[in-house]
């Protein structure tokens, strides 16, 4: 019992090197049994060999799952505050939570307070943080690591959301002086610069997939589904009556959870020519029942569809060199022909609320801002409307002028 409230330590493999990780559980409030709550990464087996030196970091953290409620005004450290944070609010099980969080969001701030924020301020005083000095250490990750803006955005949303759990929770002041993280700048702004098909690029890259790629694809490209969502679809999800299909789920490192938001699950239209080609595989896949998935895992014999990022890298990008696209690889995958297809609709001039809707997004900015775009070509010609435009008023003065000397 005593090793289930005091937690343990674990090693786990990583490419860039085993780790250690510290484990605890908690006791269930419904019935007191234990459950396995969380896991803290602690540091690299390289910076701490032994076990001991292991739990030595672990007090440094503060690691504690016993840690009791603290009074307003104590001297908190980050790293307390974090690890109750992480112990209330990021669960894997997330029944209990006021507000539901997706598995990929758990493990995004659990990733970005453990990796980055604990090892810099763990053993900082909460209230003793300040913003130009976590400016200047966001300036660092950026120069030493090559971080993106977005990325040291992310950091500083994971530690402003355990002070505002602190802040709830009545272990800091709830003024803006109980959140120093509140007054931290950091620019948002991404030189990410997104890949956008043409059509004839579309269809290159699809004639050289084969027919559950292809279907993959085509179902991506024409619904604007994120992979996850079309790597979790059934052929039950699939309403070939009512030309609709339905977002039950989502398959998110390599496990099930629900779609990534309300608007998310709203069903998205399926057109008689998609519907065909999906029909079409329905005829050649090994899993054509109702409950079987619609894109499986041959490996895995239908349990599990295969990974997003094999499927990128092993199909979708070999494709698209083929096709003579050309883009380094993060700015091109299965999210290309989601950003192509609210480009393209956009350019066909149809409803923006419309494409909102197709791409199920919450706000209207992000359609117009994030996915749309122009093309090369499109600005081209948009310039030369306005030159022929503007010139063709010269032209008019001239033969205006040439008309008026002619009847002097």
């Amino acid at each position: 019992m005593a090793r289930f409230q005091n937690g343990w330590l674990q090693k786990k493999p990583r490419k860039s090197g085993d780790i250690w990780v510290f484990c605890y559980r908690r006791q269930r409030p419904e019935d007191g049994a234990w459950v396995q709550a969380t896991s803290i990464k602690v540091g690299k087996v390289r910076e701490y060999p032994s076990e001991e030196a292991a739990w030595r970091r672990v007090e440094e953290l503060h690691l504690n799952p016993n840690q009791s409620p603290f009074e307003v005004g104590a001297q908190l450290l980050f790293g307390e505050l974090a690890a109750h944070y992480i112990q209330r609010e990021l669960p894997e099980d997330q029944r209990q939570a006021t507000i539901e969080k997706a598995y990929s969001t758990i493990r995004k701030y659990k990733r970005y307070l453990s990796r980055w924020a604990l090892p810099r301020w763990g053993a900082t005083p909460a209230l003793a943080v300040q913003p130009p000095e976590v400016e200047d250490w966001l300036r660092e990750l950026k120069n030493k690591f090559a971080l993106r803006n977005p990325t040291l955005g992310e950091i500083r949303k994971a530690m402003n959301n355990v002070y505002v759990h602190g802040q709830r929770q009545g272990f800091l002041p709830r003024t803006p002086d109980g959140n120093p993280i509140g007054f931290v700048r950091q620019s948002l702004v991404s030189d990410f610069e997104p890949v956008i098909l043409t059509l004839p690029q579309v269809l290159d890259i699809l004639d050289t997939l084969d027919l559950m790629h292809r279907t993959m694809v085509i179902t991506d490209a024409a619904t604007a589904l994120r992979v996850s969502e079309v790597l979790a679809l059934q052929w039950c999800d699939l309403d070939f009556t009512d030309q609709l299909i339905r977002v039950r789920r989502a398959y998110v490192e390599r496990r099930f959870g629900p779609p990534k938001s309300k608007a998310s699950k709203a069903p998205v239209p399926m057109h008689p020519l998609l519907a065909a080609h999906l029909l079409a595989w329905r005829k050649e896949t090994l899993y054509p029942n109702d409950e079987d998935l619609v894109f499986p895992s041959l490996r895995l014999k239908g349990t599990k569809p295969p990974a997003a990022n094999m499927l990128v890298a092993d199909y979708l990008r070999v494709a698209a060199r083929k096709a003579g696209v050309v883009a380094p690889p993060r700015t091109f995958g299965f999210h290309t022909f989601r950003r192509t297809l609210a480009s393209v609709l956009v350019k066909m001039r149809v409803d923006v609320k419309t494409v909102q809707e197709i791409l199920r997004h919450q706000n209207l900015k992000t359609t117009l801002e994030i996915y749309a775009k122009s093309m090369p070509a499109d600005r081209l010609n948009a310039q030369g409307m306005f030159l022929e435009l503007l010139f063709s008023h010269r032209r008019t003065e001239l033969i205006g002028s040439a008309l008026v000397g002619q009847d002097q």
